[in-house]
């Protein structure tokens, strides 16, 4: 969306780069539909990348090459994706109606009173979302990343070995990743939440289009240093007791105790913003949650959220309609999906989509 390559190629890496995981995903078009050519999930050090922004390049660079080598990856051309809350600014503003064109045209005269930065430090983007009830007006999703952080992960992709065509923002990949593999209802409202490591991204669909998008800079790495501090174990242990699994000298019910309780900030953090969107539409309600990232993995962390906001909540399934050939090993693709969401949704990336 807000940075296209000059060069095509047979298909892109859906490269989602976290803070706790690489995730790559490469699908095929076959025919009806998309099969899965590629799924790989890398570790990340901890602390190479803090709120949306690199830390260490060098290492991240590393980590990169790492993954492209063990996953056998031969494609060059990726698409990547930016969040933050300090970098992404998305908004949905009423504009007087015009065409694509005019609006190409004075879009950074209309963005700078939603812009808390220098216009000219932001890459702009939009999508006319259509008309609004009073005549003449009309819906637009506006977008503004800085120029810098795009700069940064370029960058990273680049001296990895790869060739970075599209830059997106997660909240656009996970909507992409819902068209493809979820009936779309006109009077439904869905809340996309994904949660990784240290970022929440919501995006509100209403009848399959984003209507309410924020995001957060709190994640899952709550529950890890939770853990650590109150077993005094190692950052590797803490994962490990955060996805279920047998630590020595822990029992899995205090760690329970211990992820309710930092699931606290999590929970007030989306009750909040789904009551902010309630505010801000007339009698709009959010009919169900689909719940993605590394938190989706966490036991009955889905029905605390369903207990808390009174909303259903499912957790996503990102391959539901994209065929997997049989040399996956089909147990641990369904395990690892709801982490690869964001990654189908950046495979599905086409060069010149709006």
């Amino acid at each position: 969306m807000l940075f296209d390559g000059i060069f095509g190629g047979k298909g892109s890496i859906g490269l989602d780069i976290g803070s706790s995981y690489i995730k790559a995903v490469k699908l095929r078009e076959s025919k009806g539909g998309y099969e899965l050519e590629l799924c790989h999930l890398h570790s990340l050090p901890p602390e190479l990348i803090v709120d949306g922004s690199i830390i260490d390049s060098m290492r991240l660079v590393d980590s990169l090459k790492e993954m492209v080598r063990a996953a056998g990856i031969k494609v060059k051309d990726t698409t990547i994706s930016i969040s933050g809350h300090s970098s992404v600014i998305i908004k949905r503003i009423s504009l007087p109606e015009m065409s694509e064109e005019e609006l190409s045209e004075s879009i950074k005269f209309e963005a700078e009173q939603y812009v808390p930065f220098d216009i000219e430090d932001v890459n702009l983007d939009f999508q006319i979302i259509g008309p609004k009830d009073e005549p003449g007006q009309m819906d637009v999703i506006l977008v503004a990343v800085k120029k810098d952080i795009i700069n940064e992960y370029i960058q990273v992709v680049k001296e990895a070995g790869l060739n970075p065509i599209i830059v997106d923002i997660d909240s656009f990949a996970l909507e992409n990743m819902f068209g493809v593999n979820y009936e779309i209802e006109p009077g439904k409202n869905i809340a996309l939440l994904n949660i990784g490591a240290s970022t929440i991204n919501i995006s509100i669909l209403k009848g399959g289009i984003s209507v309410f998008t924020r995001d957060s800079s709190l994640g899952s790495n709550l529950h890890t240093e939770a853990l650590q501090r109150e077993f005094n174990i190692t950052y590797e242990l803490a994962e490990k007791l955060k996805r279920g699994e047998t630590v020595e000298n822990v029992s899995q019910e205090d760690a329970n105790g211990v992820i309710e309780s930092a699931s606290e900030e999590i929970l007030s953090e989306i009750s909040r913003s789904f009551d902010y969107y309630r505010s801000t539409t007339v009698h709009e309600d959010i009919s169900e949650v689909i719940l993605s990232g590394g938190c989706s993995l966490i036991r009955n962390f889905a029905s605390m959220i369903t207990e808390r906001s009174g909303i259903e909540t499912k957790i996503a399934e990102p391959f539901r309609n994209i065929r997997i050939p049989k040399k996956f090993d089909a147990a641990y693709i369904e395990e690892i999906a709801p982490m690869m969401a964001v990654a189908v949704g950046l495979a599905i990336r086409k060069q010149g989509d709006r």
